[in-house]
């Protein structure tokens, strides 16, 4: 069945012909199998779909809902004047009269359970299947299978704008998990709370007694954590490796009571760092958690003025296979299994050459470099580093200080030790001069063998790249698929701005072809 060219829905008329009429076409047939006339359905038509709706009520009940024409005064005065009697509309067909209902008894339960999955893992599982079980018996039935309930994240509505309506909102919903959180979630591996206050204690009781599948548990902006509550969810939860805590009150006590329960079997711990930080990092570096293997400590919105002490060696030890965004020290044994380092900050902070030389200087598997902010490290410190196939390296400067001395040369170290590899970089407000850049990015045009570079993501936000130089790169790389040209001063006004997509970047490319003959303007 061809669909409609529009993106209008319209709905589908049928043949005035009777059904065992000849010259019937094949769409008819297919119609009413779809949606029998007298089954209470009716078809709408769209692009690429087929959509088979309920009618709400028979056609001619609609009709005959309608006001009768009044007749004239002068008769409905007299008392001959007999009013019509109203034709009963017919009852509305249901499903357990034995009617057929078209689609919703012969779709397959496997295929509409695959349907929801899908929109399962685009918009997560509530309210969707909560919404769609009401619909039917074979979608209840489809919303009740354990495999749409892995992932699940659980905020409470907002009930007024008091500290109490949210207390209301906490009881509310955990009112519903008593009865969802036993018939539902017998398969759940990925659990979100989300701006708890009181109710905490209650979610989690529920879970260890019906999740025994729970790997992952999330806590954003949740309050009233004991060592209770999460050391009992370690016992119950014997899958149960990561843990998440970032932005949570959470007792620094009922974090280590944990780690010392299931700390054997922790592989990733995400934490927000507070004074209370250091006692959780005692306990790791008494090697309670041999398999570790990301850990992260945020310093949140607010960064403290005393910075965070991260003894490396020992972590080493007591974590051999972690794989952190720290801060070093000491050379150490290294981190030969790391592969992602992040040492981002929104200002100029500490970490220099040496640091991340002593870091990274056992790490050969390293592909993805974030330096963004870093301002003391230069060119020179990273050619250094024993990583010969990083992927994506990020060395933008944002919200530095005018004043701050940047490097002006030693951009070509980086790209032809990492051309081969590179799909993302970023020297967004570094200060490399235009011949420098020049140097730098032509690298990537002096590939052989017709083998094109892997990059597919530039950002030369505020540098002194001139359009000569861009045009070479863009002819160069034909996967470039972000190209960030914001606040360049040696390009002409108008095409300084981000492209995003191929269309954008060849776009590009031919404005700055054209403009190549003429004189650069000023900002």
């Amino acid at each position: 069945m061809a669909p409609v060219a529009s993106g209008r829905v319209r709905r589908r008329v049928r043949s005035s012909r009777r059904p065992d009429a000849r010259g019937r076409s094949a769409e008819d047939w297919w119609w009413d199998r779809l949606a029998p006339r007298g089954s209470g359905y009716h078809l709408l038509q769209a692009d690429s779909m087929l959509l088979v709706l309920p009618d709400l009520e028979p056609p001619r009940a609609r009709a005959h809902r309608r006001a009768p024409r009044r007749a004239p005064r002068s008769l409905a005065r007299g008392p001959t004047a007999v009013a019509k009697p109203r034709t009963k509309p017919r009852p509305e067909p249901s499903l357990d009269q034995g009617l057929d209902s078209g689609w919703g008894d012969r779709i397959p339960l496997e295929v509409l359970v695959h349907i929801f999955g899908l929109l399962v893992a685009a918009h997560g599982p509530m309210p969707f299947l909560g919404r769609a079980a009401r619909v039917c018996r074979l979608w209840h039935e489809a919303t009740s299978h354990p495999s749409l309930w892995h992932t699940v994240t659980l905020s409470p509505p907002l009930v007024g704008r008091a500290a109490k309506g949210n207390l209301k909102g906490e009881k509310k919903l955990l009112a519903c998990l008593e009865w969802l959180i036993p018939n539902r979630f017998s398969q759940l591996q990925r659990l979100t709370l989300i701006h708890w206050k009181s109710q905490v204690h209650s979610v989690l009781e529920l879970v260890s007694k019906f999740c025994p599948r729970l790997t992952f548990l999330k806590l954003s902006d949740c309050h009233s954590v004991t060592s209770e509550t999460l050391v009992m969810l370690a016992k119950a939860c014997c899958q149960l490796h990561s843990l998440d805590l970032h932005h949570s009150m959470v007792e620094s006590t009922a974090v280590v009571s944990f780690l010392e329960e299931a700390g054997s079997r922790m592989r990733k711990l995400w934490l927000t760092y507070s004074s209370q930080t250091t006692a959780i990092l005692g306990a790791l570096l008494g090697n309670c958690c041999p398999q570790l293997q990301v850990l992260q400590v945020s310093t949140g919105v607010n960064c403290n003025s005393t910075p965070l002490q991260l003894p490396v060696e020992a972590l080493q030890r007591g974590c051999p296979r972690l794989q952190p965004c720290g801060r070093g020290v000491p050379q150490g044994p290294g981190f030969p299994s790391l592969e992602e380092l992040c040492l981002a900050g929104s200002t100029c902070n500490f970490v220099s050459n040496e640091v991340l030389g002593r870091l990274l200087h056992g790490s050969p598997k390293l592909r993805l470099l974030d330096l963004r902010g870093c301002a003391r490290i230069t060119p020179t410190g990273l050619c250094h580093l024993p990583c010969q196939e990083l992927e994506q390296l990020y060395l933008g400067l944002y919200g530095i200080s005018d004043g701050l001395t940047l490097a002006k040369n030693g951009s070509p170290l980086l790209t032809q030790k990492w051309y081969h590899t590179l799909r993302e970089l970023d020297f967004s407000g570094q200060g490399f001069s235009e011949k420098d850049l020049e140097q730098a990015l032509a690298v990537f045009s002096g590939t052989s063998g017709g083998v094109h570079p892997a990059l597919c993501s530039l950002n030369l936000r505020g540098t002194r790249v001139t359009p000569s130089t861009v045009s070479s790169v863009i002819s160069s790389c034909p996967g470039l698929l972000y190209l960030n040209l914001e606040s360049c001063r040696c390009l002409p006004r108008g095409l300084k701005r981000a492209y995003r997509g191929p269309e954008e970047v060849q776009w590009c490319l031919e404005q700055l072809l054209t403009s190549l003959p003429s004189s650069r303007d000023s900002t």
